[in-house]
């Protein structure tokens, strides 16, 4: 039993993505990311009606890499326990079943069996791949994108739902005033849709177009609310990436401050356990800058969960007055 459990562990630690100290998992990483190239060239190859001849190589390739990709997903549910270790092993399972790469890695097979149509979800699995490229161990840049957006999300809603109400109210606009000269192509107040898309988020296509003098003043109207509508969401990202890494430079500067800078090991009943970053800074008066996770240093966001086995980076006035709390940082 002992035997079948340290087995089970040993293979979570090896497919799980990112243990860069460990040679195994790296090595079957990057055996993925492999796979997954070769999975997406075959997928690409097949619609060369030169290379029919190879069509049979091809396919074969494709069959096994989808074979490793469902046996690779099978691991993952099997060891989720490991990956969730407070939860049981049902609720486990489920619970990865649920998560991002879990979804992504079951919607990269399924096109396979049942929906040919929707084989470009194979092209999810490149998400995989940003785990492995860092900008460096402290700061990971497909982390700064996510964060942005979830610090942003409330005003992006906002600023796109404002897009839907331009392009639907334009819709329907350009029907009443082009419905009577060009009855076939605005047939109804849902035809003009797509001009209002391609003229709110473009300069527009030029297959549907108004061709009556109170449709195209309307046209110039609408195609400079795209341009203004446009750039409110594009300003809010922009503005967040200043913020994040305005943030990490401040960040970098208080580590000079080395008296007050120390590390707290999250064991299992921990207070801090299943608490966020931004709970624990509120409730103990600290700043935690990083987050030592499974062999990466992850950003600490407000948002994110602290989980057992977490090291947590800290700085704090009080260090100095709690000193057995605390691990001093060696310098």
């Amino acid at each position: 039993m002992n035997d079948t459990k340290l087995r089970k562990k040993r293979i979570f630690e090896i497919i799980q993505i990112g243990n860069q100290d460990d040679l195994p998992s790296l090595l079957f990483d990057w055996f993925i990311v492999a796979v997954i190239f070769i999975n997406i060239i075959a997928m690409f190859l097949e619609t060369f009606e030169e290379i029919e001849p190879f069509f049979g190589i091809i396919r074969t390739l494709e069959y096994i890499t989808i074979g490793i990709f469902c046996i690779e997903y099978a691991l993952r549910i099997w060891t989720a326990k490991y990956l969730y270790p407070e939860l049981s092993e049902g609720r486990a399972r489920l619970r990865f079943l649920r998560s991002f790469d879990g979804v992504v890695d079951l919607l990269t097979i399924l096109p396979f069996f049942f929906l040919s149509g929707f084989i470009v979800f194979r092209m999810l699995r490149v998400v995989r791949i940003f785990h492995l490229f860092r900008i460096n161990a402290q700061y990971d840049s497909f982390n700064v994108i996510t964060t942005v957006l979830m610090e942003k999300k409330n005003q992006i809603v906002s600023s796109v739902f404002i897009i839907l109400i331009l392009m639907f109210a334009s819709s329907l606009g350009m029907y009443n005033a082009e419905h009577a000269a060009q009855p076939e192509i605005f047939r109804n107040a849902f035809s003009g849709i797509w001009w209002s898309m391609s003229t709110l988020l473009t300069v527009g296509y030029g297959d549907i177009y108004p061709v009556t003098f109170v449709g195209k003043l309307m046209a110039i109207i609408i195609a400079f609310l795209g341009v203004g509508a446009v750039a409110v969401p594009t300003g809010i990202i922009s503005a967040g990436f200043v913020e994040q890494y305005t943030r990490k430079a401040n960040s970098d500067k208080g580590l000079h401050d080395i008296e007050k800078i120390g590390e707290i090991l999250v064991s299992e009943g921990s207070e801090y356990c299943g608490k966020t970053v931004g709970e624990l800074q509120n409730d103990h008066d600290i700043r935690i800058i990083v987050l030592l996770r499974d062999g990466l240093t992850v950003i600490a966001y407000d948002e994110i969960p602290v989980k057992t086995g977490d090291i947590l980076v800290i700085n704090s006035e009080r260090m100095v007055k709690k000193p057995q709390k605390i691990k001093k940082k060696r310098k």
